[in-house]
C-alpha cells in the first residue's frame, strides 16, 4: 500500500530467508492477481511487471560487476518504477540514499522483517504499520487491504474487507504540512484556512450527521497519526457514464438548501473532548486563494511573473468585487460539493440518495459558494441549461423554506463561482509544475469557459474587462 514510482526496496537476507517470496507476495498484491506467475530472475538478472505502481524486480545473485547494472536498465528503473532488489549488497551502494533496506531472518520459528531508512518512503510504511495496528484494534486485524483511490491532496484510501462484513473505508490523511510564509509571515494554508488534520473530518461530519445530512460512520479512528476507518457509502458515481444528469444535481442542490436552512454551530466535537472550530471564509482566504491565478496561471500562459501593477489592479479589483457581498447570507460551506464528493445512492430514498464524502475543509461563508462547487463542477462540464436548472431547484428550496433574496444570491453566486474558479485555474497550473501532475491541465479550456459565465454578472463588469484584457477569458 505505501510504494510509489522511485521507491527502492532492498532485500537482504541469508538463502531460504524468504526475499523472493516477500517479492513475489508484492508483486501479487500490486497487480491485484495472487495467481500471478512471478518468476524468480536469477538468470535474467531482472524482471518488469505493469502493475499498479509499476516494478522491476532484480536478483543481483549472478551479477558479475557493478557495471552491469547500466545495461540492466537500473537507472531508468529508477526513475520510472518501485524497485525490488535480492542480494542489493552485489552493487557496492549503487542505489539512492532513500532507499529502504529489508532484511529478513529467522528467530526460532518466526521469520522477522526489520525495515531500515529514511525520508518519505520510510514514513509512508511506518503509516502503512500504524493502520494495521488501527485494524487490528478495531478487531479488523484480519481484513484485507485493497488501493482505492489518491486526490489532488496528500490524502489516499483504501478498502477494507472481511468476510460477511460490508466494506469499508481507510483514510490516510496526513497531517498538512504548513509550508513557509507568504504574507504577513503567515504560510498559505493558515491564511486559507485549510484543514490540517483528520479532526476536522470528524467534528464536521460528525455534526453533518446528526443533522440528517448522509456522511460516512467513523468506526475507528487514530487522530494523532491522520487515520480513520470509515463508513463505504456505495460505489455509484454521481455522474452517470461520466457525464451530468440533470436531476441529480438538482436532488444535490436542494441537499444544499436544506443544509443552508439549519443553524451550525463553530464548535464541533471531535474526540476525547476535543473540539474541531469551524473557521470563517474570510476575505484573506478568499483573496490568497484567488491569488493563485497571478501567482501560477499568469507564468504558465506568458511566461514570466505577473507584474506588480497587474497584482496591484487585480487585488484593487477583486477587493471591489467582494465590498459588494458584505451583507450575502453565510452558513456552512463545504468547499468541493461536487461530483467526485457525491455518491449516488439510488435505492435510497430523499436525501440519503446522496452520499457526501469530502468536507474536511468545510467554513462558515457564502452559501452561494457551493452552489458555484456544484453547478460549475470542475471535473465534468456542465451545460449552461443543467447550470441554471441546478440554481433554480436550489433557489426554489430555499424560496419554499422561508425569506430569501434572489438578487442578492445572484450577485453572490456570480462573484463566488468567479472567485473559486481563478483559485481553480492557479491550482490546476500548480499541480503540474509544482507537484507533476499534468492531467489537470487539459481541464484549463473548462474552467476558463465557467469564468466566462460567471463575470457575465453586470455588476462584475470591472472583472471581467480586466479577464478579458489580459486574455484570461475570451471576450
Amino acid at each position: 500500500m505505501a510504494l510509489r514510482l522511485g521507491d527502492v526496496l532492498l532485500l537482504k537476507g541469508a538463502l531460504g530467508a524468504g526475499k523472493s517470496t516477500l517479492a513475489r507476495a508484492v508483486i501479487r498484491t500490486l497487480a491485484d492477481d495472487a495467481g500471478l506467475e512471478v518468476p524468480s530472475p536469477t538468470f535474467t538478472l531482472v524482471q518488469a511487471y505493469d502493475t499498479r505502481v509499476p516494478i522491476r524486480h532484480f536478483d543481483l545473485y549472478r551479477l558479475s560487476s557493478p557495471d552491469e547494472l547500466e545495461e540492466l536498465g537500473l537507472e531508468e528503473a529508477l526513475q520510472d518504477a518501485a524497485t525490488l532488489v535480492e542480494w542489493p549488497e552485489r552493487a557496492e551502494g549503487r542505489f539512492p540514499a532513500g532507499a529502504m533496506t529489508v532484511e529478513l531472518t529467522h528467530t526460532g520459528t518466526r521469520r522477522e522483517a526489520t525495515i531500515t531508512g529514511v525520508g518519505p518512503t520510510f514514513d509512508r510504511i511506518k503509516r502503512s504499520l500504524a493502520i494495521r495496528k488501527m485494524l487490528a484494534d478495531a478487531g479488523w486485524g484480519g481484513a484485507r487491504r485493497t488501493h482505492l483511490t489518491g486526490d489532488a491532496s496528500a490524502r489516499t484510501y483504501e478498502t477494507a474487507s472481511l468476510p460477511g462484513e460490508p466494506t469499508r473505508i481507510i483514510m490516510n490523511s496526513p497531517r498538512l504540512v504548513l509550508g513557509p510564509p507568504v504574507r504577513d509571515g503567515r504560510p498559505y494554508a493558515i491564511i486559507a484556512h485549510t484543514a490540517q488534520t483528520v479532526a476536522a473530518f470528524a467534528g464536521v461530519g460528525g455534526a453533518l450527521r446528526a443533522n440528517g445530512v448522509t456522511v460516512p460512520e467513523i468506526y475507528a479512528a487514530d487522530i494523532e497519526n491522520g487515520l480513520l476507518l470509515i463508513e463505504h457509502l456505495g460505489a455509484e458515481a454521481f455522474l452517470e457514464r461520466g457525464e451530468p444528469v440533470a436531476e441529480r444535481y438538482a436532488a444535490a442542490a436542494e441537499l444544499l438548501a436544506f443544509m443552508h436552512g439549519k443553524s451550525w454551530p463553530d464548535e464541533m466535537p471531535v474526540a476525547e473532548a476535543a473540539r474541531h472550530v469551524l473557521p470563517p471564509f474570510d476575505r484573506d482566504a478568499m483573496m490568497i486563494e484567488v491569488d493563485l491565478l497571478v501567482d501560477w496561471y499568469v507564468p504558465y500562459v506568458s511566461g514570466h511573473a505577473a507584474a506588480q501593477s497587474l497584482r496591484q489592479e487585480f487585488s484593487r479589483r477583486w477587493n471591489d468585487a467582494l465590498n459588494r457581498m458584505e451583507e450575502t447570507e453565510t452558513s456552512i460551506l463545504l468547499r468541493d460539493y461536487h461530483s467526485p464528493n457525491l455518491i449516488w445512492r439510488h435505492d435510497k430514498a430523499g436525501f440519503d440518495r446522496l452520499g457526501v464524502i469530502d468536507f474536511q475543509d468545510a467554513m462558515r461563508g457564502p452559501t452561494a459558494y457551493d452552489v458555484a462547487s456544484l453547478a460549475m463542477d470542475a471535473r465534468v462540464t456542465i451545460p449552461p441549461e443543467i447550470e441554471a436548472s441546478t440554481i433554480s431547484a436550489y433557489c426554489d428550496a430555499r424560496e419554499k423554506s422561508g425569506s430569501f433574496d434572489r438578487p442578492v444570491f445572484d450577485l453572490a453566486y456570480a462573484t463566488m463561482a468567479a472567485q473559486r474558479n481563478s483559485k481553480i485555474l492557479g491550482i490546476f497550473v500548480r499541480l503540474d509544475r509544482r507537484d507533476g501532475k499534468p492531467q489537470y491541465l487539459k481541464l484549463l479550456r473548462r474552467i476558463r469557459d465557467y469564468l466566462r459565465r460567471a463575470l457575465a454578472h453586470p455588476d462584475l463588469a470591472a472583472l471581467r474587462e480586466l479577464y478579458i484584457a489580459e486574455g484570461f477569458i475570451d471576450a
